[in-house]
Order: structure tokens, then sequence, then C-alpha cells
């Protein structure tokens, strides 16, 4: 007789996307997000299981998207960066910003969770600008508290990081993130205008936006191996006891 081939759940969690106005050459600075959500959802098993995953910020949950058994998605939509900036405050390349993502389980099962962080720039016109470097846009990552940095899978605008612990349901992981900077760099391309003895300067960049996509995922540690190539489409080892994974 045929053994009939298991498939695994794989639920893509959410789609975050937040963007910070630098205006530099009025000092003055704001801040506002977008938030997005998505799904896939590929259902094959018969016990009865909820997944869930929710993006923290500073440890305040700023969005979240949960699965119930049957299938029927739970979304909880808000804003990040709102408190980036302190009452009357100014948006300040270099100056250092706390920004601590972290991961929550807000499912019944454990799971290995990842997040892919994007970054970029638009102009004026919302266009992408290849010109400046992602690497202006400067997030500290922690990577000695059990979260890795996936190399092979990271590039200068997109960075991959897996949590290499399995997250209990109702936990959350530790921060993989602790500050977020604009390298001062930016503020040096200005051109210098006199006329009628008023003297303005003019920064290249002014009006440029930064924006930051976080990708969360979720996958059960169950037969956690195959799960996360079906869902990830990544090779992984993953423990006998399925409560930890390491990076091939």
């Amino acid at each position: 007789m045929k053994k009939k081939k298991k498939s695994f759940p794989k639920k893509s969690a959410l789609l975050l996307t937040a963007s910070a106005l630098l205006l530099i050459g009025s000092t003055v600075g704001s801040t506002r997000a977008a938030l997005t959500y998505y799904s896939e959802n590929y259902s094959a098993q018969i016990e009865m299981q909820n997944i869930g995953v929710s993006l923290l910020e500073n440890g305040n949950v700023v969005s979240s998207q949960d699965f119930t058994s049957k299938n029927q998605k739970e979304v909880t939509n808000g804003e990040l960066l709102t408190g980036l900036l302190g009452k009357d405050e100014k948006f300040a390349p270099g100056k250092k910003y706390k920004e601590e993502l972290s991961v929550q389980n807000s499912g019944n099962i454990d799971t290995f969770v990842r997040v892919i962080l994007t970054k970029s720039w638009q102009d004026k016109e919302g266009k992408k600008n290849t010109t400046l470097s992602p690497d202006l846009i400067e997030l500290n990552f922690l990577t000695a508290n059990g979260w890795v940095v996936a190399d092979q899978q990271t590039t200068d605008e997109r960075t991959v990081l897996y949590y290499t612990k399995a997250v209990k349901a109702g936990d959350t992981t530790p921060a993989l993130s602790d500050t977020l900077r604009i390298d001062p760099k930016i503020a040096t391309d200005v051109e210098k205008t006199v006329k009628d003895n008023t003297i303005t300067y003019t920064y290249k960049y002014g009006d440029y936006t930064f924006h930051i996509d976080a990708e969360v995922d979720a996958v059960q540690t169950h037969n956690a191996k195959d799960a996360i190539k079906s869902a990830w489409g990544v090779d992984v080892n993953v423990s006998d006891d399925e409560t930890s994974l390491s990076l091939q």
C-alpha cells in the first residue's frame, strides 16, 4: 500500500512596512508607518492546532496575525516607529534611537521563527533610490542571544535572521536589534547658495525617506526540518528533541 506523503502547514505571518521622513535641512523630522498582511495557508494535519506570531517593538505588540484550527485569520493592525521621537523632538541623523524588535509566539504550539528585514530609500516622488546605500540605515543586530544572521541569504539591502531556539506558546524571543541610526554622512552632501545677502543650504537628500520592511514567519517544531524546507525553502539542522536549529 502506497504511503501517503505528509505535508506541513506553512504560515507566512505578516509583512510590516515602515518609513521615516528625513528632513535634514529644516531639522524637522517625522515618522509614519503602514502595515499590510499576507498569508499562505497549507493545512494538512488532522490534529487541531493554532499557529500565530506577533511583532514587538520596544516590548509592545505592534501587529500580529494568528491562524485558528479552521484557518481563520485573526489580525491586529498597528503602527511602527510611533514612539521613535519624544515630544517636540527633531529627527537627527547620527543619533541612535531605541528600536528593539522581537517576536512573540501568539499561537498554542511551539514554533521556529525567522525575520527578514529589508532596507531601502525613496525620493520625494516615492520612487526607489538606488544611489543611496541601504547601509546608511543602521539597525544594530544582536546575535549573542539566540538570533543568527543567515549570511548566504543576506545582501546589502536585505538581512535574514533566524532564532535558533524553539519558541514556546506565549513566549517572546530576545530582541534581535536594539538601536536604529541613520549615518550622518547623508547630511554631508550640501549645496550653498547666496542671494540678496541670504545664505541658503540645500541638502541633496533632504526630502528622501528611508524604509524598513519586516517579514516575520513562524513554522511548527513538529517534523521541523521538513516543515522548514517546505515553508522557507532552506535546509537546516534540527536537534533530535526539536528544540533548536542551526543553519547549514
